[in-house]
């Protein structure tokens, strides 16, 4: 102890007074200084907190919090993409004239069914016909010369090569017989696809023109209109267009290598009281560069017709399926600046924060990974919470008899 003193004795008169006006001096020498390291101790703190979080007060008096939770189960998930599309027929038919002509009947009517082969038009054939008729006389004609010639041949009248003349005038008169036979059935227009005929864009009277569109106009006069004579076009079944991302088509090729038809449920229109099940037919051999995808084309029933080409559909494509999958409700994680976490219940009631990892996601419901199978996964009360924290589970209704009773069954 007498040394300490004697120590202090020699130092002491090294060391100046403390008082308010040194005080004074050296804060406002240092302020920025000073004032530097407070806000780097108070951020520090705060940042502290924020990563590691105090037990809430609700578990330090011993408080449970009341949540809701429920318990993982593994499952078979569809891995679906959603996409947007447009409805096309499966097959259509603009019915365009092969000679110049004019329509003497009209065998078909405004959204009439057809069925392939069925007459549609009926142009002016009276030339054909005639011309038709002029050489397959010609050429009956020329077959009983060839015959005549072969009797005469064979008797020393004619020389082979006058058999041979008689042969090639024979069949050349059957060509073109046979060439007037197919320009007059031009004059016969028949539907080549079974489907719904739509608007006739002609009158009996009408001149027609070969490899032209059927050129009407509207006026005071006269009423026509652009297009071909009809279209037909085939309702049922109906295909459906869409485009799938170029991120989703490792998915879809590896599906369809399988050798099964992909699955897909359209609903049309902005209603989407129906869905509509079908498969897909193909997938494009090549990506779009400017939208990065790929279409896409499905076929769907349509008995009913009430489907028609050009409406917008919503399309929902089952690319696969994850097998033995660990799903949680969408609202049970919780997204942080570490990642995303779900909180579980330990045997002992309380919270444990898990860190996961988002694998899919539709319709609220996840897929991840870093959970087990039989957890308990907080879904709601999970904002109260911190590790650590005290839970109590929500009580939830009596589930309903599974038999009922023996005076309701019948």
């Amino acid at each position: 102890m007498s040394r300490v003193c004697a120590l202090w004795q020699k130092i002491s008169p090294r060391i100046s007074p403390i008082s308010f006006g040194s005080i004074k001096s050296f804060i406002l020498g240092f302020k920025w200084r000073i004032f530097i390291v407070i806000i780097i101790l108070f951020a520090g703190s705060k940042t502290y907190d924020y990563f590691y979080p105090p037990v809430a007060k609700s578990a330090k008096a011993g408080g449970p919090t009341t949540v809701s939770t429920i318990v993982v189960e593994k499952k078979d998930i569809p891995l679906v993409i959603e996409a947007t599309g447009t409805m096309v027929s499966n097959a259509i038919v603009d019915i365009r004239p092969m000679v110049t002509n004019t329509v003497a009947k009209i065998h078909v009517k405004d959204g009439q069914e057809v069925k392939a082969g069925d007459l549609l038009f009926t142009l002016d054939n009276r030339n054909d016909t005639a011309n038709y008729e002029r050489l397959k006389a010609l050429a009956e004609d020329a077959q009983k010369q060839y015959l005549r010639a072969t009797e005469l041949v064979s008797k020393n009248f004619i020389s082979k090569a006058g058999l041979e003349t008689s042969l090639a005038n024979a069949k050349a008169a059957q060509a073109a017989a046979r060439s007037a036979e197919v320009q007059l059935s031009f004059d016969s227009i028949r539907s080549p696809i079974t489907g719904r005929a739509g608007i006739v864009n002609v009158f009996p009277g009408s001149l027609v023109q070969a490899s032209n569109v059927v050129t009407t106009a509207t006026s005071s006069t006269a009423t026509s209109s652009v297009g071909s004579m009809v279209t037909i076009t085939q309702l049922n079944p109906i295909n459906v267009q869409f485009v799938i991302p170029e991120k989703d088509i490792p998915i879809l090729l590896e599906n369809q290598l399988d050798g099964e038809p992909l699955t897909v449920k359209v609903t049309v229109g902005d209603s989407g009281k129906k869905a509509y099940e079908g498969k897909v037919l193909v997938i494009d051999n090549q990506v779009d560069p400017s939208i990065a995808a790929v279409r896409v084309k499905a076929q769907i029933p349509n008995k009913s017709m009430s489907i028609l080409p050009g409406q917008f559909a919503r399309v929902s494509l089952v690319a696969n399926t994850l097998k033995d999958a660990l799903s949680v409700p969408s609202e049970a994680i919780i997204i942080n600046p570490r990642g995303k976490i779900v909180f579980t219940v330990d045997n002992e009631g309380k919270a444990v924060a898990k860190p996961v990892k988002v694998v899919y996601e539709f319709q609220g419901t996840t897929v991840v990974t870093g959970i087990e199978a039989g957890d308990k996964v907080v879904v709601e009360g999970k904002q109260n919470l911190r590790p650590g924290s005290k839970v109590r589970e929500a009580k939830t209704k009596d589930a309903a008899p599974q038999n009922p009773p023996a005076s309701e069954k019948k």
